[in-house]
């Protein structure tokens, strides 16, 4: 009975010792944007001022490389996850344009131009040449090759609004005010997990870090456990992770922390 006792404890404490994610502060830096995008490996801080793509070197020395498209309007999402094929998506036009890593643009996909049109609503990189859409018109997932013009892949249709997509080489993780679906680069649903109020989320190395009103969660990869991200209270405008460095803009600083994930 003792020895069941003291099970029940240590099994508690294990539980109790993972109910938050852990952090610790790194730095804090002033970033004048509109809309903090994401930092590279290489500590390139990438935002967005003026409806200008603006990416930061560490030793810029003041001078940021800038790309602008204004005759597209307003920039709706970036994307950075390959340094050398980085996506801006601009809904109000369904244009993507690719850029390279000196910031200068190397392809054009003008979805209202296609043979067979989309609506795109959504963007994130693929592998090779293509990039994950989701087509509004059949409420699909696709992958799509900007070099051939031909859809590789799709999904069953999602019925339910979608809130935000990420992706890597492997794998496209798609939000949607029901469900988190995950799918693989055939296109073929691999799991979804239902969604608890998450609005929007970052993916590294697979593992999920979502936000639901002002705080952060942590969801890590082939498990449905949420678990809540110990911060400091900040106002939460943006944020993005790279390996285990969570960064938080409030419009005025960059938040940087190290990331203890269990």
């Amino acid at each position: 009975m003792k020895n069941l006792i003291y099970l029940i404890a240590f099994l508690s404490l294990s539980i109790y010792s993972q109910e938050f994610v852990e952090t610790s502060f790194i730095k804090d830096t002033h970033l004048e944007a509109d809309r903090f995008v994401s930092v590279s490996s290489f500590d390139a801080t990438f935002y967005i001022f003026d409806n200008v793509l603006f990416k930061k070197e560490k030793n810029s020395k003041g001078i940021d490389v800038g790309y602008n498209n204004f005759q597209l309007g307003d920039i709706t999402s970036v994307n950075t996850f390959n340094p050398l094929k980085i996506n801006l998506f601009y809904k109000d036009f369904n244009t993507v344009i690719i850029l390279d890593n000196r910031m200068a643009e190397i392809s054009k996909i003008d979805f209202n131009a296609l043979e067979e049109q989309k609506y795109v609503t959504h963007v994130s990189t693929g592998y090779d040449n293509t990039i994950w859409v989701f087509n509004q018109n059949n409420q699909q997932l696709e992958l799509f090759d900007y070099k051939t013009k031909t859809t590789r892949a799709k999904s069953m249709p999602i019925q339910s609004n979608v809130l935000d997509i990420k992706s890597n080489y492997n794998t496209c993780w798609v939000l949607t005010e029901k469900f988190l679906y995950i799918y693989n680069y055939f296109g073929s649903l691999v799991k979804k997990v239902k969604n608890k109020g998450y609005t929007s989320f970052e993916q590294s190395n697979e593992n999920l870090f979502l936000k639901k009103g002002n705080k952060l969660f942590y969801l890590k990869n082939e498990s449905d456990n949420f678990i809540p991200i110990k911060l400091p209270n900040l106002m939460i405008n943006a944020f993005f992770v790279t390996n285990e460095t969570l960064y938080i803009y409030d419009n005025e600083t960059l938040h940087e922390y190290q990331i203890k994930t269990i």
